[in-house]
């Protein structure tokens, strides 16, 4: 009785002698039972229930193209003329130009990331048998008049907790540092299919949080002094340092939005359920989200199109249809600005001038008043249900991070959530998602700053997309801040064509990293 009276103490609840007496006796039988699902169960076993984030009565308010449309043509985009920090469709049009081989591409890619690794550390496994195999038979596709599509030839790499066949997928944890999964990642073989050569698996915080993992700290390459932040590290630091046009990353709350804005480059987080996440180590079931890091929203919504829709093997995919931003005619929108997200005089505000000269109206709204952080117990229980018997073995004591906020320490705490605030926590959910579909009412997308108003982790738990981009500098050669713009549930389409608008009347997204031994040449 003084130990159930104790818990209670700690969960901030308080019983008399009368009501514990029967509690202990249930409680004792109820131990037994939890000790018999203490058992091995794979990563990959989802529990029996998904979240939507179309919670009822909500249906969706993306926006579709009228039946006739017809994919507008696009200007070509500005950019460099060497392969470094080139787009996917200007290195595609060297390929079909036969200027390049998918081939002598694959092979600078490889180098390159050879090279800048030594500094920044972003790649895991380098899978130079595997793509060059794929860039010869891309190559004699060509040769044949095949073409797979905008993909055809591109490189790009894999975030470490995305399986490949007979190669590691090592989560950036020591304890998983040898794994080899015998499958491939939906994402990776939607990729294969769309003609993309996976070059490397890059690195990621250990279990998919910071920038440490196993082997080291990755590097942001506009000052490898400093880490690039995750836990899609090596994917963003890739990336800005201009050796991929694009790679995979994941988030779950923040991991997508956080390295892209350390390292100023472009990352899309889609819709919850917008991406399969089979073959994709789990952290929570219902938050985590696979999207692309790339030079621009332009080549991100290419990257989308790809890997999107259901594959019946993750339950989370909804069939919603993903719309080409080319179909939707190219008009003024109405942006949402959180109340309070932009400080005055802040490098923020000449977004909103630039969003404003583009035609669109801006308006202010309000965002829900909930408990975010109680409700956020979802992921920790979650988290610690998917890694429970490394918990349980002791092996979390071999992870490079073991602090408060870090995995051991959280997986531990999360043992002694209450089942019934769990549950409670998804109520909340629901309530949130009803009225973040109240503040869409009114607007097409919301513009800002990446953590302000608590949004980063709201539309983590409600599942609305989000696009992260550079903004300019105020001085040359300072590294840009970036940008946030977060649209309407599976409305991706509408959100990538007013992001890629503004990026092609402001040029940010082109900025480089100062040349150095971390950047390509």
């Amino acid at each position: 009785m003084d130990e159930v009276q104790a818990a209670a103490k700690v969960l901030g609840l308080s019983f008399t002698d009368e009501e514990l007496g029967p509690m202990v006796t249930l409680l004792d039988r109820e131990r037994r039972s939890l000790a018999s699902l203490r058992i091995p169960t794979e990563n990959a076993v989802p529990p029996a229930l998904v979240f939507h984030p179309l919670v009822p009565p909500l249906v969706s308010r993306a926006e579709q193209p009228r039946s006739d449309a017809k994919p507008r043509a696009l200007e070509p985009q500005p950019g460099p003329e060497g392969l470094a920090f080139a787009g996917i469709e200007r290195l595609g049009a060297l390929l079909r130009s036969g200027e390049l081989t998918c081939v002598e591409l694959t092979e600078w890619t490889l180098a390159e990331l050879d090279r800048v690794d030594t500094t920044l550390h972003c790649s895991i496994t380098l899978l130079p048998e595997r793509a060059l195999a794929q860039a010869r038979a891309l190559d004699e596709e060509l040769a044949a008049g095949r073409d797979r599509g905008p993909l055809h030839g591109i490189p790009w790499g894999a975030k470490d907790l995305l399986a490949v066949s007979g190669a590691p997928t090592t989560w950036g944890a020591t304890p998983f540092r040898e794994q080899v999964l015998d499958l491939d990642a939906t994402a990776v073989t939607r990729l294969d299919e769309a003609g993309a050569v996976l070059v490397a698996k890059l690195t990621l915080g250990a279990l998919a949080m910071g920038d440490r993992w196993y082997g080291e700290r990755t590097r942001n390459p506009w000052n490898p002094e400093r880490g690039s932040s995750g836990s899609s590290a090596g994917s963003a630091s890739a990336v800005s340092a201009g050796v991929l046009p694009f790679a995979l990353g994941s988030e779950t709350l923040g991991s997508i939005v956080s390295p892209c804005t350390r390292c100023s480059v472009t990352g899309l987080r889609p819709t919850f359920g917008r991406v399969s996440r089979h073959g994709a180590m789990a952290l929570s079931w219902s938050m985590d989200k696979i999207g692309p890091i790339a030079r621009s929203a332009r080549d991100a919504g290419l990257v989308l199109a790809a890997i999107a829709g259901p594959d019946g093997l993750d339950p989370s995919v909804s069939a919603e249809p993903l719309v080409d931003p080319r179909l939707l005619p190219a008009r003024a929108v109405r942006i949402g600005v959180p109340a309070r997200a932009f400080r005055e005089g802040g490098r923020w505000e000449s977004v909103l001038a630039e969003l404003e000269e583009q035609g669109h109206e801006l308006v202010e709204v309000a965002l829900p008043e909930l408990p975010i952080e109680g409700i956020l117990i979802s992921l920790m229980a979650e988290a610690a249900a998917a890694f429970d018997e490394l918990t349980r073995s002791g092996m979390d004591d071999s992870l490079v991070e073991q602090g408060r906020q870090a995995w051991p320490n959280l997986f531990r705490a999360a043992r002694f959530l209450p089942a019934v605030e769990y549950v409670n926590a998804q109520r909340q959910r629901t309530l949130l998602c009803r009225a973040m579909d109240d503040v869409f009412t009114d607007v097409d997308l919301l513009v800002h700053p990446p953590y302000a108003s608590n949004l980063l982790t709201i539309t983590n738990l409600t599942g609305h997309p989000t696009v992260v981009a550079p903004i300019a500098a105020r001085e040359e050669g300072e590294q840009p801040p970036t940008v946030c713009f977060t649209g309407r549930l599976y409305d991706e389409g509408r959100l990538l064509e007013v992001v890629e608008r503004w990026q092609r009347a402001t040029g940010h997204h082109l900025v480089q990293p100062p040349a150095g031994p971390g950047v390509a040449r």
